[in-house]
Formats: structure tokens, C-alpha cells, sequence
């Protein structure tokens, strides 16, 4: 009779809504309470704003000096300082790389900080829904801030890259690929950032860890003069990504990989990092 007094009462009074024994948790349910976590924190709102600020303001940088080179006899017609106007575009594509990287980091390792890791694992036991949330909502803001940022960055760079024919055209394939490069870049660079830290467990050190592999470690080996420490700078992530980020070769890191074959690397690094922080959250006590 105990076992089904609730389903009576229900059919008796089916105004009464549901008590927390009779809710069911459904992932639709875990994403939104990552989504509403992520968009509560006003951590996420600055570092979206100062994304958006700073890319937008090196484009404006980068074209200014394209106007600065150009204007100078001697650099005039040389070579090696023709660009394609979509990199000029997406210059600050380094810079805001840093700043998704640290939004990933927090949206994990915040909850262990806090402790509410806790509570949202008694929430969801399975804990990989909580990962896969996690990731989906992470994705969806990257992109938005990443297509806010080259909309600006195109606007305000447009008036000085027209009076030198460098404006991207809009119907041209390197145009997309150099565009699409960098919102995806951008997004591989977040969801690795929340991957590590889901095995780290430490804001600083996931931040550390992520810049040391996206920035420390090539600036390093670019001063390692051997064969072998050359092809491992290659395959790192920031220079692989030049094969899709950049159009002229001068600007580009990856030697001879193709752009799809630079964003499988750059993807690979992700997919490795979110592997192990599905396992590191599966195996390890919160």
C-alpha cells in the first residue's frame, strides 16, 4: 500500500506536482543547469568581454600596421609583407586564445574550488553527462564570442584594409577557410582547456598547463636548431593551426601540412585531453 499511495494520490489529485522523489533526471536537465552555472558567473561575462575587446582591437592593430608598411617606399612591393586581409582579420586569434583558455579551465576547476563539484555529482552519480554538458554549453558560447569578435574585427578594420585592396572578399574560399579556422580553433582550445581540467583539478595549473603547451613550449623550441625538435614544433597545436590560419606561407608554422591536416592535429589534442578527463572523473573520488 506505501508503494503506491503517491501514484493514487496523484490519480486522486493530479494538480499536485511531482515531489523530488518522482522528478527524473534527464541530460536536457544537466545541460541547462551547466548552461545557467556557465552564465552566471561574472567571471564568464568579463572574460567574454575582454575576448571580444582585445581581438577586435589588435585587428585594428594589425591593419594599422599594414598601413604603416605600406607607406614606407622601401617596404613597398616586397614580398615577404603581402597578407591575405583575412589574416589581418583574425590577428588576434593568439590573444583571445588565452582568454577562452582560462573560461575553459574555470568552468571545471571552479567547482572543485568551491567544492560544489560535490553537489553536482550527487546530482548526476554518472558524471560523464556532467562532462559532455559541460562541453556542449562551453561550445556554444565560444562560438558566439568568436563570431562577435571577427564581425567587429571586420568592421573596424575595413576602412583602412580598402584603401590597399586587402578587405576580404567574402566569395573567396581562403576567406571561409582563415574565418572558419580561427572559430574553430577557438573552440578546440577551450574544450582542451576543460579536459585538463577535469584531470588537474587546479585552476592555476590547468592555466599554466594549457599556455605552457599553446605558447611556452613553441616559443621554446623555436630556438632548438635541430631537425627532429624542428618536426615537433610542427605538430604542436598553435602550429598546427597556421596550416588553416594562414594563407601566406610566411605566416604559417606547419610546414608542409595541408589545413585539414592541421586542424586533425589540433583536434587530436583536444579529443586526447577530454578522454582523460572523462576517465580522471570516472575513476577518481571528487
Amino acid at each position: 500500500m506505501s508503494t503506491d499511495a503517491p501514484t493514487l494520490d496523484r490519480t486522486m489529485n493530479p494538480s499536485r506536482p511531482p515531489s523530488a522523489v518522482d522528478a527524473r533526471l534527464t541530460f536536457g536537465g544537466v545541460l541547462r543547469g551547466e548552461w545557467i552555472k556557465l552564465l552566471s558567473l561574472r567571471s564568464t561575462w568579463w572574460t567574454l568581454g575582454i575576448t571580444v575587446v582585445i581581438m577586435t582591437l589588435f585587428a585594428l592593430l594589425q591593419a594599422t600596421s599594414v598601413q604603416f608598411l605600406m607607406d614606407q617606399p622601401e617596404m613597398a612591393g616586397m614580398e615577404e609583407f603581402t597578407m591575405h586581409g583575412a589574416e589581418v582579420v583574425t590577428a588576434g586569434y593568439q590573444f583571445g586564445m588565452v582568454t577562452i583558455a582560462v573560461l575553459g579551465a574555470l568552468l571545471m576547476t571552479g567547482e572543485y574550488s568551491t567544492g560544489m563539484i560535490r553537489s553536482t555529482f550527487a546530482a548526476v552519480p554518472a558524471r560523464l553527462p556532467v562532462l559532455a554538458a559541460k562541453a556542449i554549453a562551453l561550445t556554444v558560447v565560444t562560438i558566439a564570442v568568436a563570431v562577435v569578435s571577427l564581425a567587429l574585427s571586420y568592421l573596424v578594420s575595413m576602412p583602412i584594409l580598402s584603401g590597399y585592396d586587402l578587405v576580404p572578399a567574402l566569395d573567396d574560399p581562403d576567406t571561409w577557410q582563415v574565418f572558419g579556422g580561427m572559430v574553430f580553433f577557438l573552440v578546440m582550445v577551450a574544450l582542451l582547456s576543460l579536459g585538463l581540467g577535469a584531470v588537474l583539478r587546479h585552476t592555476a595549473g590547468t592555466i599554466t598547463a594549457v599556455l605552457g603547451l599553446l605558447l611556452l613550449l613553441p616559443i621554446a623550441l623555436q630556438f632548438i636548431s635541430l631537425d627532429w625538435v624542428q618536426d615537433v614544433l610542427t605538430y604542436l597545436p598553435l602550429s598546427a593551426a597556421t596550416a588553416f590560419l594562414a594563407v601566406n606561407p610566411a605566416f604559417s608554422m606547419s610546414g608542409e601540412l595541408t589545413p585539414w591536416q592541421g586542424a586533425g592535429i589540433v583536434a587530436a589534442y583536444t579529443v586526447v585531453a577530454l578522454v582523460a578527463g572523462a576517465i580522471s572523473l570516472r575513476r577518481r573520488d571528487a
